[in-house]
């Protein structure tokens, strides 16, 4: 029997490869790609992409696209009701696995795989433990292409929002940035490669500076690019927006 699975789709680069490796296995079924859109801009969240090229994403993928729509400050509360209600919605479409593209966060993948569980879901991590800079040389020679989306300033500045990741880009980070961004250095939105049937076409729009405001409640979940919460309203985030053609 195979695992029916459905695949939490970000937009960005690691979210394709664990796709591409997902779909190669034979043990694997995927019935969809979960995505969550801030409810207010209609964007995907953290990443700042505009719903209409995520369904283009998705048309060019050939899988059904399931979105969420998440509060702009929602309480963590908040967003796991909502996505309760949908796996479980799925859970009874025959769904029982759920694949990420996370890599090494072990707090972050402690946390998705206790709240599966409490639905009885199971997760899957075709990225796990892999060495980033291993990751991001097998996305580029697949031949993925994909454009930094998002950055947060702790760890970059505005030069490297809006560019295609490469060889070049690779060389320009800072030695203390991982080369996949998994710790929320930046988010990157993937136009190209061997999971699409076609490229998704765009146009680079305006580059803005976003600084998220504290919410008065300290349970509120960080809707920034930054996995790290401890200090996340310290700093602000550019956001290179993307206009499809």
């Amino acid at each position: 029997m195979k695992k029916k699975a459905l695949f939490n789709w970000s937009s960005g680069k690691d979210s394709a490869l664990a796709l591409y490796k997902s779909l190669q296995n034979p043990e694997i079924e995927i019935s969809c790609l979960l995505t969550s859109v801030n409810q207010q801009h209609q964007r995907v969240s953290m990443h700042g992409v505009r719903v209409e090229l995520l369904q283009q994403q998705a048309q060019s993928i050939g899988l059904p696209l399931e979105i969420m729509q998440i509060p702009e400050m929602p309480t963590m509360e908040a967003y796991e009701d909502v996505m309760r209600k949908t796996l479980v919605k799925l859970k009874n479409h025959g769904v029982t696995h759920s694949i990420f593209g996370d890599i090494f966060l072990e707090d972050l993948r402690k946390y998705r795989e206790d709240k599966l569980a409490e639905i009885g879901f199971e997760g899957i991590f075709p990225l796990w433990k892999i060495p980033t800079h291993e990751i991001i040389q097998e996305f580029i020679s697949l031949g993925f292409k994909t454009i930094v989306v998002c950055v947060n300033e702790r760890h970059l500045d505005k030069s490297f929002v809006g560019r295609v990741i490469d060889q070049d880009f690779i060389n320009d980070l800072p030695d203390n940035v991982d080369v996949c961004g998994e710790n929320g250095e930046f988010h990157t939105f993937t136009f190209d490669g061997p999971i699409f049937s076609k490229p998704i076409k765009f146009e680079i729009g305006e580059v803005v500076y976003r600084k998220y405001e504290k919410p008065e409640k300290e349970d509120s979940s960080d809707t920034s690019c930054d996995t790290n919460a401890s200090d996340v309203f310290d700093f602000g985030f550019w956001y290179c927006d993307l206009v499809g053609k």
